[in-house]
């Protein structure tokens, strides 16, 4: 398996209902057209309204690399920036855990 987390700090208020409704329409895709995509679960943050955290899982790096493929990731990656004020990726090993084997 392949996994990552994102966190992305929105600018300000606009910008985040902005990004919630890129990250839905974005995510409409994921679920219905990428077999390869285990979880991609998007969070916001507790008493951070301007923070957004992704946790994504994949089933290996080629389902990874075809997802940042797809046309509707291809559109958020395109359309993100205007609204973030910064990104950290942390792309992750596999440890010991409870979920999908």
């Amino acid at each position: 398996m392949f996994a990552l987390v994102v966190r992305f700090d929105l600018k300000d208020a606009p910008s985040a209902a902005a990004f919630d409704a890129l990250v839905a329409l974005t995510g409409e895709g994921i679920r219905t057209t990428e077999p390869g995509t285990l979880v991609y679960a998007t969070h916001t943050v507790h008493d951070e309204p301007l923070a957004r955290v992704f946790y994504e899982l994949y089933r290996d790096r080629e389902a990874f690399e075809e997802h940042e493929r797809r046309p509707h990731v291809r559109h958020f990656l395109e359309q993100r920036d205007q609204y973030v004020a910064s990104t950290r990726v942390e792309f992750l090993n596999p440890a010991p855990s409870k979920g999908i084997d």
